[in-house]
């Protein structure tokens, strides 16, 4: 359904409400870095159904099916990372804190007063902003295979910024879907492994309900120009649980050491064999973790 939240469109699934809509606690999922909320497995959303939470899902903006900000460029990503790595800011089109405003708008639209917070990837950075600018609003946080934006932090390895900055052969359906494989294959859970028609599956099922590659360059745009988050973490008061893949080659573990390092009270689970997907194993994993961390805050 589409909803009006930040003065944006944004579209949202809401799973798990009962009748009254009041009577579950809020569970609000925020997704990585181009990827829409389909993209959250269906057995992750019912662990958390059936162990007794409300499930919110949305489209980021300028992803999915929530509205789109075409109308204000095309970013040069060279030199914005050029930028950020000279230790200038660039200047982004929206910010993660414009993104963590959207989520808040959500839950405001749905008139929920407060949920445990869960991102994954920069949806673990946009996450870890609402817990920084909303306290009141916030449960817990959940940061997943994410990182705290720390300068000086190990990068991914040249090969797989190789895959993340590719483009596929062609506009074709399939050359995309080979486009996708390949860097779900290079960025994987090596202990999880996902058959290849399967994910095949997944990735036609997100390009056919949107493909927005240029959103995508604006979101990460949005993640280098937020150079301040680090500093911030301190002011985070909720329990937070930071969840990190020991293979991970995207953003490595060092990355979500440092989270949990900067989070007062923070608590870190270190998944073995993880990589930056979240594969049926690393579902059943992150679970294992996390349902018990979300009943400790709210029984």
């Amino acid at each position: 359904m589409k909803i009006k939240a930040n003065g944006i469109q944004i579209e949202v699934e809401d799973t798990g409400a009962d009748g009254s809509q009041n009577d579950r606690p809020v569970v609000l999922l925020i997704m990585g870095l181009g990827m829409q909320l389909i993209a959250w497995p269906p057995a992750l959303v019912q662990g958390l159904v059936d162990a007794g939470f409300r499930v919110i899902r949305h489209d980021n903006r300028d992803i999915g099916l929530s509205q789109h900000f075409d109308h204000l460029g095309v970013p040069n990503l060279v030199w914005a990372t050029l930028q950020h790595r000279l230790g200038l800011s660039p200047k982004a089109p929206f910010t993660l804190s414009d993104m963590a405003a959207d989520a808040v708008g959500v839950l405001d639209a749905l008139k929920i007063e407060r949920a445990h917070i869960v991102g994954v990837s920069m949806g673990g950075m946009i996450a870890q902003r609402v817990a920084i600018a909303a306290p009141k609003r916030v449960l817990s946080l959940t940061s997943i295979m994410s990182s705290s934006g720390a300068r000086g932090l190990p990068r991914a390895k040249p090969q797989v910024l190789k895959a993340l900055l590719s483009k596929p052969a062609s506009h074709a359906h399939d050359d995309i879907v080979d486009h996708y494989i390949n860097l779900y294959t290079v960025i994987g859970s090596p202990d999880f492994v996902v058959h290849e028609a399967e994910l095949r599956t997944r990735i036609l099922a997100g390009i056919t309900r949107s493909f927005r590659p240029v959103g995508t360059m604006r979101q990460m745009l949005a993640i280098v120009a937020d150079s301040t988050r680090a500093g911030e973490l301190g002011r985070i008061q909720c329990p937070t649980l930071v969840v990190h893949g020991a293979a991970d080659p995207l953003v490595p573990l060092a990355c979500g050491k440092d989270t949990a390092r900067r989070i007062p009270g923070a608590r870190l689970e270190v998944i073995k064999g993880m990589g930056h997907d979240l594969p049926p194993g690393v579902v059943s994993e992150v679970l294992r973790v996390m349902l018990p961390f979300l009943k400790q805050v709210h029984p």
